[in-house]
C-alpha cells in the first residue's frame, strides 16, 4: 500500500513508520509539524536503510493545511493518523494548540478523504489512533468500546472529539474509518516530558522526580513496539467503522513505575518527590481487548522487559535526550513543577 502517516516523526507515529517499512513493501510519506516532540532524527534509522529508505518520504507540514493535505490523500491508498499534541500537563496550560490538530486538523483528513473518493471513486482508509483517556477515570473494571466517553482533560477532549468527527464521516458520507484507542505508552524515543522518559532522564542526572499526589494512580502500560502492531492489525483487518481498544500488558501505579526506574538505574527512592497533583487527575484507566484479539493481536511485551529496553535506550542516547531538554523545555519544566518541586515532600 501507499500510506500516509500523519504525525509520523513523533513517538509512536515513528515507531509505527519503521515497523512497516521492516515488515512490509509499502510506500510511506510521512507528514509531520516537527513540533517539540516530533523529530526527524526519529526516522533516520528507517531513511539510511537501503531496503526502506527508498520507500520513505517526508514532508514537513501541518494536518490543519488543508492545500498541503489533499494531495497527499489523493495518492494514498489509506491514511494513519497519529498527529496529536500529546501531553496532558501542556494541554491544561494551553489547550489551543490540541483543537487545533485534535479537531480541526481531523477534520481537513476527512474532507481530504472524501474529496479524494470524489474524484477518482477509489476508497481510502483512515485510521484514527486515539487514546483510553477518553473515556475518563475507571474506578473499577475495564472499558470496552462501547462505553460512553467522558474525558476530563483538554487533552483527552479533542481526542474524543476527533473520535466524533471520524464516526460522523463514517456513517453520514460513507467513508472508511477505523480507531483504535492505546493505553499508556512508553519505550525509545519518547520525548522527555512524559513521565517515564522524565523520570529516566531526570534521574540520570541525580534530579528529583516530581510525583503527582501519592502516586496511586493506576495506568496500563503498553510498549511502543506493540502499540505500532495494534495499529497495523486494526488498519489491514479491522471492519470499517469500528473502534478497537488497545490495551497494555498489565496495571501499574505511578509509585510502581518510579520505583521499576530507580532499581534499574540503581537511582535512591529519596530522589521522588511527591508534588501537589495537577488538575483533574484521572486516577484509573483500563480497557478489554477482545476486538483486538480476534483480529491476532495482544501486547507482548511485558512490563518489567519493556521497561528494561527502555531505561537502557536512554542510558545509550545521552545526546538525543539532552538535545530535547534544552533552553525552552526548561522553561515549561520551571512553569509545571517549579513551584510543585518546592512545596515537595518525601514520597
Amino acid at each position: 500500500m501507499k500510506l500516509l502517516v500523519t504525525g509520523g516523526a513523533g513517538f509512536i507515529g515513528s515507531a509505527f513508520a519503521r515497523r512497516r517499512l521492516a515488515a512490509t513493501s509499502d510506500e510511506l510519506v510521512v507528514l509531520d509539524k516537527l513540533t517539540y516532540a516530533g523529530d526527524r532524527d526519529n526516522l533516520d534509522e528507517a531513511l539510511a536503510d537501503s531496503a526502506t529508505g527508498g520507500r520513505l518520504r517526508f514532508v514537513h507540514g501541518d494536518i490543519a493545511d488543508a492545500d498541503l493535505v489533499a494531495p497527499l490523500v489523493a495518492e494514498a491508498d489509506a491514511v494513519v493518523n497519529f498527529a496529536a499534541e500529546s501531553h496532558v500537563d501542556r494541554s491544561i496550560l494551553a489547550a489551543d494548540d490540541f483543537l487545533r490538530t485534535g479537531v480541526i486538523g481531523v477534520h481537513v483528513l476527512l474532507e481530504a478523504v472524501r474529496a479524494a473518493m470524489a474524484a477518482d471513486g477509489r476508497p481510502r482508509r483512515l485510521l484514527q489512533v486515539s487514546t483510553d483517556e477518553v473515556y475518563g477515570s475507571v474506578e473499577t473494571g475495564a472499558s470496552s468500546e462501547g462505553d460512553p466517553l467522558a474525558p476530563r482533560s483538554p487533552y483527552a477532549a479533542a481526542k474524543a472529539a476527533g473520535e466524533m468527527l471520524v464516526q460522523a464521516y463514517h456513517v453520514t458520507y460513507g467513508l472508511d474509518t477505523v480507531i483504535t484507542r492505546g493505553a499508556n505508552t512508553f519505550g525509545p524515543h519518547q520525548h522527555p516530558e512524559k513521565l517515564v522518559p522524565l523520570f529516566i532522564t531526570s534521574a540520570l542526572q541525580d534530579m528529583p522526580l516530581p510525583l503527582y499526589g501519592d502516586g496511586l494512580q493506576r495506568r496500563d502500560w503498553l510498549y511502543v513496539d506493540d502499540h505500532a502492531d495494534g495499529v497495523a492489525a486494526v488498519l489491514e483487518r479491522g471492519a470499517s467503522g469500528d473502534v478497537y481498544n488497545l490495551p497494555g500488558a498489565g496495571e501499574r501505579t505511578n509509585r510502581d513505575v518510579t520505583a521499576a526506574i530507580l532499581d534499574r538505574l540503581h537511582k535512591p527512592w529519596s530522589l521522588a518527590r511527591s508534588v501537589p497533583d495537577r488538575p483533574g487527575h484521572d486516577r484509573r484507566y483500563a480497557m478489554t481487548g477482545a476486538r483486538a484479539a480476534a483480529l491476532g493481536w495482544r501486547a507482548s511485551t511485558g512490563f518489567e522487559d519493556g521497561m528494561s529496553r527502555t531505561v537502557a535506550w536512554y542510558r545509550g542516547h545521552e545526546t538525543w535526550w539532552r538535545r530535547r531538554r534544552d533552553a525552552a523545555w526548561d522553561a515549561y519544566y520551571e512553569r509545571q513543577y517549579g513551584r510543585r518541586l518546592a512545596e515537595s515532600v518525601e514520597a
